[in-house]
């Protein structure tokens, strides 16, 4: 086990579980579709949070670890993959001047990921979403592309993208046994500070099930 990863990991879960007694169910906007992140995540599944854990726990956990991962695989990246690191920087370089305002940029793990806008609603418009402000204001915004690729430098470029996948494969495979380690605390402090919660709405919820004016005071 890599030391460093170990010792990163461990500094996640305590951040999350600082993070945890200030959750609130509802803290953000509901979601339409499932989460790519966390659904199905062995990120997830290594912490012991897969079934009675609301998603907004288990994404603000994820997106820290992930944080962790990409940075790894970033600076093996820039130390060993030169080509592929020249043509992410390229790639950096061209968005940045495409769109001068990314809403999701610096954003706290636990909202990092999610979708900035809510979903429309009938006959109640906004003024404006934080996708529309993130287009380009004209097509003169755009930036030429580049000079295409020689056959030989998309090949280098395909064997780096796969030991970068393989480094990230092996990271995500550090990372998933550290957090293993700490699987005990972080389900004890998901009963102790999200349970509560979770059990007030079903109580809510069932009082309102078994309310006389229920269906017809809705």
């Amino acid at each position: 086990m890599d030391g460093s990863i170990e010792a990163r990991v461990g500094d996640v879960v305590d951040d999350w579980l600082s993070w945890l007694p200030k959750w609130r169910p509802g803290t953000h906007t509901r979601r339409t579709r499932l989460c790519r992140t966390c659904f199905g995540s062995p990120v997830i599944r290594a912490a012991g949070l897969t079934t009675d854990v609301p998603h907004a726990v288990q994404h603000a956990l994820a997106m820290r670890v992930k944080a962790v991962i990409d940075g790894s695989v970033d600076a093996y990246t820039e130390s060993t993959l030169p080509l592929l690191s020249r043509e992410i920087r390229a790639n950096e370089e061209r968005k940045a001047a495409v769109a001068s305002y990314r809403p999701a940029d610096g954003l706290d793990p636990e909202f990092a990921g999610l979708e900035l806008d809510p979903p429309a609603e009938r006959e109640a418009p906004y003024l404006f979403t934080f996708a529309e402000l993130a287009r380009p204001a004209s097509p003169a915004a755009f930036v030429a592309e580049p000079a295409p690729l020689t056959a030989e430098e998309k090949a280098a470029i395909r064997a780096e993208l796969r030991l970068a996948d393989e480094y990230a494969a092996e990271v995500g495979g550090q990372v998933c046994m550290a957090l293993y380690r700490h699987r005990e605390r972080m389900r004890a402090a998901v009963n102790e500070f999200v349970e509560p919660w979770v059990q007030s709405l079903l109580a809510d919820l069932d009082s309102t099930l078994n309310s006389p004016l229920w269906p017809h005071g809705l």
